[in-house]
């Protein structure tokens, strides 16, 4: 073996050694920053996501699928509620789509609150997600039977009943811009968004 083939392969190696060293680096940093997230983010919504506050959405347990598709939606503020785009916007503009990915992948991967379903109104709101009602579908055609959602679909099951009921309302005023809830909702009276809203919920 030659001189220069000894020496070409020095290269070819110190190349790969780099190459290796560097993406181990890139890595690491992306861990960091993805657990510095993170950690904000379980600084409203609760550590694992399991929020305290009415107003403020549980993640955990939920759907990975959806909460990718809903931290990504947060960078378009003209399809979503006030309250969420003053809260998420800032963060969600300057989190990259990997990080989100890791992110929606930790929360989803933490045990669901589960949903107690009990309260004067949690029997009828139980017969609205189950059958529908005049005008408004049955809420597990697409939820599920148990509420837990699928992919896209988010689990509803364990969420704070504030949340849940302020979210219908925002579909029916169309605070908050989806094609498939606005038409699912907008015959829903106050009643009925507080039943459904009371079956569902965790609290």
């Amino acid at each position: 073996m030659g001189r220069s083939t000894v020496f070409g392969n020095l290269q070819v190696f110190a190349l790969g050694a780099s190459i290796c060293l560097f993406s181990t680096i890139v890595r690491a940093d992306d861990a960091a920053d993805t657990a510095k997230t993170i950690a904000r983010c379980e600084t409203c919504h609760g550590s694992r996501g399991d929020s305290a506050f009415a107003t403020t959405p549980r993640l955990n347990g939920q759907q990975t699928a959806y909460l990718t598709s809903r931290f990504r939606s947060f960078r378009d503020p003209t399809r979503q509620d006030p309250h969420a785009i003053n809260n998420m916007w800032p963060i969600a503009s300057q989190v990259g789509d990997a990080t989100m990915a890791a992110i929606a992948k930790y929360f989803s991967s933490q045990a669901p609150t589960p949903a107690k379903g009990t309260g004067p109104l949690a029997a009828a709101g139980r017969k609205i997600y189950e059958n529908g009602a005049q005008g408004v579908p049955a809420c597990q055609s697409c939820h599920g039977e148990n509420a837990e959602g699928k992919d896209a679909v988010p689990r509803l099951a364990g969420q704070h009943e504030g949340y849940l009921a302020a979210q219908m309302w925002s579909f029916n005023f169309m605070l908050r811009n989806s094609a498939a809830m606005h038409p699912n909702v907008m015959n829903m009276t106050d009643e009925q968004i507080r039943m459904l809203a009371s079956y569902l919920a965790g609290n």
